[in-house]
C-alpha cells in the first residue's frame, strides 16, 4: 500500500491499494470450466445474436498508445487545455455465453489537448477482474447477460464455486471500472457501481496509467456509486453504495483531503438498483425507485435478476448532507418511475429542487430484456421535481419531450441553482443522435412529441445521418461562476457508421451552432460507451504534485 499522510481529523488520506490478485489455473479450474461448458451447451441458446458485440458496440482489440499531432479541423480553444476522457465497456475476451453492454472491461479513451494540438490514447482500466482473465486467457467472470432463469442461477453458482475453491480471487472485487469518471483529491477515478474506485494517473503526454484501487484506508467496505458528487465550493465528495443485503443503501462523505467519514445506512424495504443521486448545498437526495433485485423471480418466472414493479410509488429521501444517521431523512412520494441520471439539484426557500431524466413504465432494455433497435417505451423526459421540507408535499413538472438522457450542467453550479442543462437525444437504446440545450428559465412548449427548438429548448446540435455520439461535457471558458453560465464549449466523441471513423467534436455551448468549433479526427474507432469527464490543466498540475 502507498504511504499514508495524516490529516487534521486524525484519519488518513486516500492511499492507493496495489491490486495483485492470485487466481489459480490448476486442475480445479479446468474441472469447473468443463462443467460450465456442459451447462452452456445444454441450457444456453447460442443462436441468439449478441447485439452489444456488433457494429460500433464491438470492442477494439488493442490499446492505443499516445498518438500525437492529430488532424484538427477548426481550432481548439485554450480553455480545453487538459484531457477529455470517456470510459465504456470493451471486453478483452469473448463471453462464454451471454453478454450485456454493462459487462465489458472498462476502457478509457482520452484526448490530450494542449496549445491547440491533440493526442489520442486508449487504455484498459487494470482491474482485478481483467488481470485475472489475462492470466487464464479467457472469460471467467459471471456476466449480467447470463442472468436469466435457471441458467442465470447456475452461472451465479459457477462464479461462487470459482471463488470458494480459490480459482478466482475475490479479495479485490469483481468490477469492470467501465461506467463513469470523476476527479477528486488529485486523482482521476474510474468507477463502476458494483466495485470500489480505481485511481488513474493522466501523464503529461496524455497516457493513462491505472495506479490501483481506493478503499480509503479500509474504511470503504461496500460498493461505490458510479455517480458521486463533488461540491465545487467545499471540495468534498459525496457518495453511496447499494447492495442486495441490508443495509441496502449506505451514504458516505469524503473530505477534500480524501478522508472518508463514517457510514450512514439508509433504510429501504427491498434491495434496488440506484444508479444516481444528487446533492444540494445542505442535503443529499436518495431515490428509492421500484427496480428491485429479485433473484427468486429470475428462477421462478424465467426473468432477469432485476424486476420493475409498476404498482409501486417512486420515493425520494432528503437527508441533511452531514447527518450522522438517517433519523432526519424525509421521504416523499411521486408517481411510479425510474431514473438513470440526474442533472442537478438545489434549494429554494422551503423546497429542494431536483432536475432529472425521468422514465415512466420503462421497458428496461438498458438493464435487461430483449434488445430492440428502436426505442419503444424508453421515453426519458427531462423533469423538475420539488420536495417541500415544510409541508411534506412533492410535485413534478415535465420539461421535455422524449427521449433525452445523460444530462450535464456547468459543474461550477453543482448543488446550486443553475439555468442550463445539456442532454443527449436518443433514438435507440444506446445511440445518441444529437445534443440538446435546455433553458430552465423558459417554459416548455405544450404538446410536443419530439425534441425541437422552441420554448425551453434553446438549441439542438444534430450529428447527421448515421452519425452517433456520446455524453457531452461542458467546459467553461472561464472557471467559476463569475462569467455567464453557458459561456463555454461542449465536447464529445462521435462515430460515423458509414465511414467507420470516429472523432471528437467541440461545439459552442452558448450558440449551439451547427458548425463545430473543432473536429479532431481519431486514428482508431471508438466504440459507443458511457460517461465522460474533462480533466483541466490545473487538475493535471495538481495531480502531478501529489
Amino acid at each position: 500500500m502507498a504511504d499514508k499522510e495524516t490529516v487534521e481529523n486524525g484519519g488518513t488520506r486516500d492511499a492507493i491499494l496495489a491490486v495483485n490478485p492470485k487466481p489459480n489455473k490448476g486442475i480445479t479450474s479446468k474441472v469447473i470450466d468443463l462443467l460450465e461448458k456442459l451447462i452452456v451447451k445444454f441450457m444456453y441458446d447460442s443462436s441468439r445474436p449478441l447485439h452489444y458485440l456488433s457494429g460500433n458496440f464491438a470492442p477494439v482489440l488493442d490499446e492505443t498508445p499516445p498518438t500525437k499531432n492529430l488532424t484538427v479541423i477548426g481550432h481548439l480553444p485554450e480553455c480545453l487545455n487538459g484531457e477529455f476522457v470517456r470510459v465504456g465497456p470493451n471486453p478483452k475476451f469473448a463471453p462464454v455465453a451471454g453478454y450485456h453492454w454493462f459487462d465489458g472491461d472498462g476502457m478509457i479513451h482520452g484526448l490530450r489537448i494542449k496549445d491547440g494540438k491533440a493526442t489520442y490514447v486508449s487504455r484498459f482500466v487494470k482491474t482485478s477482474r481483467l488481470k485475472q482473465e489475462e492470466v487464464f486467457g479467457g472469460s471467467k467472470f459471471m456476466k449480467i447477460g447470463d442472468l436469466k432463469g435457471l441458467f442465470g442461477l447456475l452461472m451465479v453458482n459457477m462464479q461462487m464455486l470459482r471463488e470458494k475453491l480459490k480459482v478466482l480471487d475475490g479479495s479485490y472485487g469483481t468490477g469492470t471500472g467501465n461506467t463513469a469518471l470523476i476527479y477528486h483529491h488529485g486523482k482521476l477515478l474510474a468507477l463502476q457501481e458494483a466495485d470500489k474506485p480505481y485511481a488513474i494517473k493522466v501523464m503529461e503526454d496524455g497516457d493513462l496509467q491505472t495506479l490501483g484501487m481506493l478503499d480509503y484506508d479500509k474504511r470503504l467496505k461496500h460498493s461505490f456509486t458510479a455517480h458521486p458528487k463533488v461540491d465545487p465550493y467545499t471540495g468534498e465528495m459525496f457518495t453511496f453504495g447499494y447492495a442486495h443485503t441490508p443495509p441496502y443503501i449506505t451514504y458516505r462523505v469524503i473530505s477534500k483531503d480524501g478522508f472518508m467519514h463514517d457510514p450512514v445506512p439508509i433504510t429501504i424495504a427491498e434491495p434496488i438498483m440506484m444508479h444516481d443521486f444528487a446533492i444540494t448545498e445542505n442535503y443529499a437526495i436518495f431515490m428509492d425507485l421500484p427496480l428491485y433485485f429479485r433473484p427468486k423471480d429470475m428462477v421462478k418466472e424465467n426473468k432477469m435478476i432485476f424486476t420493475f414493479d409498476a404498482t409501486k410509488k417512486a420515493r425520494f429521501g432528503v437527508l441533511p448532507r452531514y447527518a450522522k444517521n438517517e433519523a432526519q431523512i424525509k421521504w416523499f412520494e411521486l408517481p411510479n418511475c425510474f431514473i438513470f441520471h440526474n442533472a442537478n439539484a438545489w434549494e429554494e426557500e422551503d423546497e429542494v429542487v431536483l432536475i432529472t431524466c425521468r422514465l415512466e413504465n420503462p421497458d428496461l432494455d438498458m438493464v435487461n430484456g430483449t434488445i430492440k433497435e428502436k426505442l419503444e417505451n424508453f421515453n426519458n423526459e427531462l423533469f423538475e421535481m420539488r420536495f417541500n421540507l415544510k409541508t411534506g408535499v412533492a410535485s413534478q413538472k415535465k420539461l421535455s419531450a422524449p427521449a433525452v438522457d445523460f444530462p450535464r450542467v456547468n459543474e461550477s453550479y453543482t448543488g446550486r441553482k443553475q439555468r442550463y442543462v445539456y442532454g443527449t437525444i436518443l433514438d435507440s437504446i444506446a445511440k445518441v443522435t444529437g445534443i440538446v440545450k435546455f433553458d430552465l428559465h423558459a417554459e416548455p412548449e405544450e404538446g410536443k412529441t419530439k425534441l425541437e427548438v422552441g420554448g425551453n429548448v434553446k438549441g439542438i446540435f444534430d450529428l447527421g445521418p448515421d452519425r452517433f455520439g456520446s455524453e457531452a461535457i461542458f467546459v467553461p471558458r472561464e472557471p467559476g461562476t463569475s462569467s455567464e453560465e453557458d459561456d463555454g464549449y461542449l465536447i464529445f466523441f462521435s462515430h460515423d457508421e458509414r465511414t467507420g471513423k470516429s472523432s471528437v467534436k467541440v461545439i459552442d455551448a452558448k450558440t449551439m451552432s451547427a458548425d463545430p468549433v473543432a473536429i479532431v479526427e481519431l486514428p482508431q474507432r471508438v466504440p459507443y460507451g458511457f460517461h465522460a469527464f474533462f480533466v483541466s490543466e490545473e487538475q493535471l498540475e495538481e495531480q502531478a504534485k501529489l
